[in-house]
């Protein structure tokens, strides 16, 4: 997709306000604030006009600026796709195997859930990222991952120019006595930078070098855990519905076989599920290619006999709290137990 007619094509202009959240308002204030204190100590460090180094190095912190904020705009604004207000699907029959949303007044389509902070049902839903202030899904996947791939790269530079600055800027201030290390921030260098290293810019340096490690640190993992999940052609829900499949089959010895019915058992198919070249994802967003020995709604009647499941457990487990509260109740014990339990079951 194109990122200027994602802005131009908007369909309702108050997808802006998504800016207005502590999610993008601290993301954005990390990237201006790194970018920003990498590109001046840059010019402190490493003077772009006086080497091709120096160039490469100044064009490549503008290029990690830009791909990351590309990305990222992308991603929150792009969205991850929604289904239909009151969808069905198209064979009648199939109803009897999906989920009914009373919010969206229609079926969740295979691989998509309901948000409740955007107040619908969202393809292929991953997660709520207040990051963005937005899910992640079927459209926006590959975009959030490539930031959080391209966060940390970028960081990482960030880091290294902070380093280097510190330590060249610093080098010819330091003394050492017998027992005392001394700083002389006033100190003038033989060869005078174009911007003055003071103490406020030392100071800001080191500042922006703690938020660029960080962010590589947890936007890093956060990579790492994402490809994890793509490569297999799941998500972070549909990863946590699999180990309730496989804890549901053990207690009650079923001895079903079940198989995740979106790997296609391949890491690189998997991988051209989420990233094509076009930049927009394989699928409509209800209809999904599946393992020959599954079907399209595999999942969906998982997800509907762990819902009963959930029934059947809860009803048992308040009728234990109940006979367990009567018990106790002769001696005067327990009687809000028996209130909660009751109205739970």
């Amino acid at each position: 997709m194109n990122f200027l007619s994602t802005f131009v094509t908007f369909e309702n202009l108050h997808e802006v306000r998504r800016l207005c959240h502590w999610g993008p308002v601290i993301a954005l204030s990390v990237i201006a604030i790194c970018s920003t204190m990498a590109i001046l100590d840059s010019i402190i460090w490493y003077w772009p006009l006086d080497t091709t180094g120096g160039s490469i190095n100044f064009l490549m912190l503008i290029n990690w600026t830009v791909l990351i904020l590309y990305n990222y705009f992308n991603a929150m604004f792009v969205g991850p796709g929604y289904i239909p207000l009151g969808w069905k699907p198209e064979i009648q029959q199939d109803t009897q195997y999906l989920q009914y949303c009373r919010v969206c007044q229609g079926y969740k389509a295979p691989r998509s859930h309901h948000c409740r902070k955007c107040n619908r049902c969202v393809m292929k839903m991953d997660h709520h990222c207040p990051w963005i202030n937005n899910c992640c899904g079927h459209q926006n996947h590959a975009y959030f991952t490539s930031f959080l791939l391209l966060a940390p790269l970028g960081c990482s530079h960030a880091a290294i120019i902070f380093i280097m600055t510190m330590y060249t800027q610093l080098y010819e201030r330091i003394s050492f006595g017998w027992s005392t290390v001394k700083i002389d921030m006033s100190a003038v260098r033989q060869f005078q930078p174009l911007m003055p290293f003071s103490v406020p810019a030392f100071a800001a340096t080191l500042f922006a070098l703690g938020l660029a490690l960080g962010t590589t640190i947890a936007v890093g993992m956060l990579f790492f855990i994402q490809m994890k999940v793509i490569l297999r052609n799941k998500t972070s829900i549909e990863s946590w519905i699999e180990e309730k499949a496989k804890d549901r089959i053990q207690h009650y010895q079923t001895g079903e076989d079940f198989i995740f019915p979106y790997d296609l058992g391949s890491r690189w198919l998997n991988l051209k599920q989420v990233f094509t070249w076009s930049g927009t994802p394989r699928g409509d967003g209800t209809v999904w290619p599946v393992h020959p020995k599954c079907h399209q709604h595999t999942l969906t009647i998982e997800q509907l006999k762990q819902k009963a499941d959930k029934r059947v457990r809860s009803v048992s487990t308040c009728k234990y709290c109940v006979l367990l509260t009567n018990k106790y109740n002769r001696h005067g014990r327990f009687q809000a137990g028996l209130v909660s339990c009751v109205t739970l079951g």
